[in-house]
């Protein structure tokens, strides 16, 4: 917590997990006590003790060793006991580290017999600075990778196979599952795109548009520099659409007064999918922006047609 008092008789702190509700305690410095003060309510006899949470690791294409969080509900047995439905989720980007915490929508998937998994990919904060150096700019492409070997590793382990995973992520975490759905569409059986950033290189062209310039910091200058340009147009979502690939069902998801990512970027990305043949939705909102729609029930409306959209392409959806 925020603790602004030099010499406290005790501290606030909070606590919180993939399987923990978050929790608030005071922390009695002198005895050592841990005084419970809130917890997130969770309705439905939820019962932390039902999931599990754990870390494996996925070898990268260069040898690197990728964390990945895995959280599941027990009464399906353990991870890699069978191949089980996988939701594997993935950001690595701005140095943003992907933190254990809980989520309530989530339960409806692990209480379907769904793994949760995180990639947790170079370009994020995870490992420390390095680990988001080697993930941006002319190292961006290690992110990519990273999530495929993340992928292969699961079903390599016995954990899930191709045609029981789906992939999410959302902003430049969109742009993840754009990358990824070009350099391995075997590997999904769907991609979960949520305000996604696919078609990088027209917006990082375009110093008009209010991110633009400050994003040169995180992508290169394409603009300036002739390198940058084939770097990125190498990767970009849109550019890299391929003709003959047999495509995982993808869900991209917009909103219209989006001003990080304008909804014409997904727009563009699942029209080009369309025509190679792809089975490509769009969803978007029209009174929202980045975040999502406004209002909490909105936004579990939100999150319930997803997630809808996700048990259907796993065969859960009864």
């Amino acid at each position: 917590g925020g603790n602004p008092e030099y010499a406290p008789p005790v501290l606030r702190l909070g606590y919180g997990s993939f399987v923990t509700p978050g929790t608030v305690y005071d922390y009695v410095i002198e005895t050592g006590e841990l005084l419970l003060r809130k917890r997130q309510p969770v309705l439905g006899g939820f019962d932390p003790a039902d999931y599990g949470q754990a870390r494996v690791w996925a070898p990268a294409d260069d040898g690197t060793q990728v964390p990945v969080s895995l959280v599941w509900k027990r009464s399906f047995g353990e991870p890699g006991a069978a191949p089980r439905p996988v939701h594997l989720y993935g950001y690595g980007s701005y140095e943003h580290s992907i933190e254990p915490g809980f989520s309530v929508p989530r339960l409806s998937l692990l209480d379907r017999g769904v793994v949760f998994a995180v990639a947790h990919v170079r370009g994020g904060g995870e490992m420390g600075r390095q680990w988001y150096e080697d993930g941006k700019l002319t190292a961006k492409r290690n992110t990519f990778t990273d999530f495929v070997a993340a992928a292969r590793h699961l079903v390599a382990e016995g954990y899930t196979t191709p045609d029981r995973i789906v992939a999410e992520g959302g902003s430049a975490g969109g742009l993840l599952m754009g990358a990824v759905a070009n350099l391995a569409p075997e590997l999904f059986a769907g991609i979960l795109a949520d305000v996604p950033f696919v078609d990088a290189l027209t917006t990082i062209l375009d110093p008009s548009l209010p991110l633009t310039v400050i994003e040169w910091d995180e992508w290169g200058d394409p603009l300036h520099d002739a390198d940058v340009y084939a770097y990125m147009k190498s990767y970009s979502p849109y550019e890299n659409v391929r003709e003959g690939a047999e495509y995982p069902r993808i869900l991209a998801v917009t909103s219209l007064n989006d001003t990080r990512v304008l909804y014409v970027e997904p727009a563009k990305w699942v029209a080009r999918l369309r025509e190679v043949g792809a089975d490509a939705l769009l969803k978007c909102e029209m009174v929202a922006g980045h975040g999502g729609v406004s209002g909490r029930y909105n936004a579990w409306r939100e999150r319930a047609f997803e997630l809808a959209w996700l048990l259907d392409v796993l065969g859960l959806a009864e």
